[in-house]
């Protein structure tokens, strides 16, 4: 039940924002999503306010218009909005670290990232499998947003390795350039987690079709990939941040007794 809700309500999300942001999505299915929602006494109370005041579209134009001038204003509000309802809908699969990691991924300004963790917290449990593709494809998508907004040129058939080692070098994290032995191990985890993700989903997720003797992923499997992913994802947004700022990306090695 908690899953068909989450899945209404990540929808309802979804066409606020199309529509916000120059998308035509139908105000019939927003209309019934709408419907539905509120229908629900344990959503009800949880929904956006400007749910329940507008039951159209066109209604809630002239709302997010006067409100916010930009599509990147209107995406970063309608995902807060609904996050303490996304929240409770999914409480019990999300990794500990859910909220943070989505706070961090909304400064990238891309429906694309935020797309795929979403999408990786809903598949947690009933579908593990996807739960791994999504987790590799959010750690893509990370990497070339990036990349693009550095300027720099990658093939678009890339492997994750090279994408990650190129965004390493851009935000200079990668691990052989650094002088202190301790900035070396946790960057090089870092390139290991990415690498270990992308095998994982090549093993067990369900980007390829499976034999009947590939063994299944469950979900401890997936929680270890989407906890992974998240953690990688975030750090390397942070650091894009600092650099954007003109901060150095990690902090001066210690003074040598």
């Amino acid at each position: 039940m908690k899953k068909a809700l989450f899945e209404k309500a990540e929808r309802l999300q979804d066409i606020l924002v199309s529509f916000s942001t120059g998308g035509h999505p139908t105000d019939e299915e927003y209309a019934q999503l709408r419907k539905d929602l509120l229908a629900e006494p344990s959503v009800k109370d949880l929904l956006p306010d400007f749910v329940s005041r507008f039951r159209h579209l066109r209604e809630f134009w002239p709302f997010i218009q006067g409100k916010f001038p930009t599509y990147r204003e209107r995406r970063r509000y309608l995902w807060e909005e609904f996050v303490p309802l996304l929240d409770m809908l999914e409480r019990s699969k999300h990794p500990p670290a859910s909220s943070s990691v989505s706070d961090a991924l909304t400064a990238l300004d891309s429906d694309v990232v935020h797309e795929h963790w979403q999408r990786a917290l809903a598949r947690l449990l009933d579908e593990p499998d996807g739960a791994i593709t999504s987790s590799r494809t959010l750690l893509e998508s990370v990497l070339k947003h990036i990349l693009d907004d550095e300027g720099i040129q990658y093939d678009n058939g890339a492997d994750l390795p090279r994408l990650c080692g190129l965004t390493m070098d851009a935000l200079q994290l990668s691990p052989g350039k650094q002088t202190e032995r301790l900035f070396r191990q946790i960057l090089g985890a870092c390139v290991a987690i990415v690498e270990g993700v992308g095998a994982l989903r090549n093993k067990l997720g369900d980007a390829h079709g499976m034999s009947k003797v590939q063994p299944k992923p469950d979900a401890r499997h997936a929680e270890l990939a989407v906890n992974l992913a998240g953690a990688v994802a975030t750090f390397l947004v942070a650091t894009w941040q600092r650099v954007e700022a003109g901060e150095a990306s990690l902090p001066p090695d210690p003074p040598r007794s």
